[in-house]
């Protein structure tokens, strides 16, 4: 290959998986249906195969497609870095990010750090909410990216991150031994509530929920208190906290996946410029952990 790939197609490219379909792609990157689909044709001559599976006017990626996806994001976010670094036009605005309170205590502090020193005239809008509402906030406008749990039966996102999601409790407790698993976890919709709990069902281990709450923090205390065992991801593991394993009767559980989800309606400079910031905070998928999400 002796000819470089063109970046206005693959930020239609990218437009077009974002967004489901060529028809609302061509809305957000100002072009005819027509113009993105010489592009993408274009695209497939430049890779040299099929990048979409052709069933009807959906937009199903092959596997070579999912492998261009990758690269098509890195050359776009470079690029855009690229050109942020010799304008004097300062990203400005506001953006709303939303994402549960406890990927807000881990990843934010990070995520605001890089952002805020290469962009100090945005003012960003945290949201904190569940997985599930907060796509739904995304679906009716109300944010612009949104950080959340990737779910195998509803897959939402683009997967920018995943890690191990372990068997909890306090280095002080008994509570794992106890006849009854007595378990300290999410709402009832939450994949890493419905990942242990399927997990328990499937060895016939008796169990119930002793605390529930959609706060992290609250799960936590009563994880740390001795009551109760939890599930968390591996970053999540706190000091005086025990990792619980298979010597113990706890089993692995699938990993932990987490996606970033855009809201098409709000493609600006300043969204995008914050999206790079997060992908690039949180982005581990080159250290080669492998998983199946919580079904």
């Amino acid at each position: 290959m002796s000819v470089l790939f063109d970046v206005d197609q693959l930020k239609t490219f990218i437009a077009i998986v974002d967004t489901g379909s060529f028809t609302r792609a061509a809305d957000v990157v100002h072009k005819t249906q027509s113009a993105v689909s010489m592009q993408m044709k274009r695209l497939e001559e430049r890779v040299g195969r099929p990048i979409f599976a052709r069933d009807g006017r959906g937009a199903k990626l092959t596997e070579d497609g999912d492998r261009l996806l990758d690269y098509a994001r890195r050359i776009v976010h470079i690029s855009r870095e690229a050109v942020s670094a010799f304008s004097n036009d300062a990203l400005k605005g506001r953006v709303r990010l939303g994402l549960p309170d406890d990927y807000a205590e881990r990843y934010l502090p990070e995520i605001l750090a890089r952002f805020s020193r290469s962009n100090p005239l945005v003012e960003v809008t945290v949201v904190c909410e569940p997985s599930y509402l907060l796509t739904e906030l995304v679906g009716r406008d109300e944010i612009d990216l949104a950080i959340i749990t990737h779910a195998s039966r509803k897959p939402v996102g683009e997967v920018i991150r995943q890690e191990p999601l372990l068997w909890v409790t306090s280095q002080r407790s008994l509570a794992h031994e106890e006849t009854v698993l007595p378990l300290a976890l999410s709402h009832p919709a939450c994949v890493w509530r419905e990942a242990a709990i399927a997990k328990l069902e499937q060895l016939g281990r008796p169990h119930r929920v002793l605390y529930s709450s959609r706060n992290f923090a609250a799960v936590g205390a009563a994880v740390m208190a001795g009551l109760a065992v939890t599930v968390l991801p591996e970053s999540a593991i706190r000091a005086g906290m025990r990792v619980l394993g298979p010597t113990e009767g706890f089993p692995p559980l699938p990993n932990c996946k987490i996606a970033l989800v855009r809201n098409p309606s709000s493609v600006t400079d300043t969204v995008q410029g914050l999206a790079d910031h997060i992908v690039a905070s949180l982005d581990n998928m080159s250290a080669g952990l492998e998983g199946v999400a919580a079904e």
